[in-house]
């Protein structure tokens, strides 16, 4: 975070997107760039989830230091985004309210934007101390055509709308598995870093 911090402006405008990115694809990669431009955002942090509590049991999810490998590459020169390990730094489940509490301490002077999904968005009351998340940021919401999930009332959303892509972490995974091409899904050098690292194959 201290790097992220030395190349800002005194009042910066951060925009937090965690998530799993499992592996990180052109989606998550559009939603930042998208966003970043809308609200003239100074930086977009893609925060890597530690342990992702919210999907812990569902399925197997990936080491996190391969997952941020492949998050640093997704980034590579995008101008103004930028792979965020934080949440690996501090160990342990990976909850949003001390992400924001952290990056605050790091950068008091910062406006902070949470980047949400309409999905994450509508589930946001189930989070783990969701009014510190409020209370500390501007809650975002990517709305793509075609999205209908409620969201919560009162929290002076901001809406972005980005083009919707139909590109799914699951799907991905399940794409290396059976063989079938990843070009233009993901970027050259996130599949040269899932082929080296032997992400997503079926277990011996």
């Amino acid at each position: 975070m201290s790097d992220v911090a030395l190349h800002l402006p005194p009042r910066p405008r951060v925009g937090i997107f965690g998530g799993t990115f499992d592996p990180p694809h052109v989606g998550h990669l559009v939603t930042a760039v998208n966003v970043r431009h809308a609200l003239a955002l100074d930086v977009v942090l893609l925060v890597v989830a530690n342990e992702p509590w919210q999907k812990e049991g569902s399925r197997l999810i990936s080491p996190a230091e391969d997952r941020y490998a492949l998050t640093v590459a997704a980034v590579g020169e995008v101008e103004g985004v930028e792979a965020s390990r934080i949440e690996l730094d501090r160990e342990g489940p990976s909850y949003t309210a001390d992400t924001l509490r952290h990056l605050k301490s790091s950068l008091p002077d910062a406006q902070f934007f949470m980047i949400l999904g309409r999905d994450a968005a509508a589930g946001l009351f189930t989070w783990e101390r969701y009014e510190e998340v409020v209370a500390g940021s501007r809650l975002v919401v990517v709305d793509r055509p075609g999205a209908s999930a409620p969201l919560p009332t009162g929290l002076g959303w901001l809406r972005v709308e980005v083009p919707h892509l139909e590109v799914s972490s699951t799907d991905l995974r399940a794409r290396v598995l059976d063989g079938r091409p990843l070009d233009y899904l993901l970027t050259a050098s996130v599949m040269d870093e899932v082929h080296s690292r032997g992400l997503y194959r079926a277990r011996p």
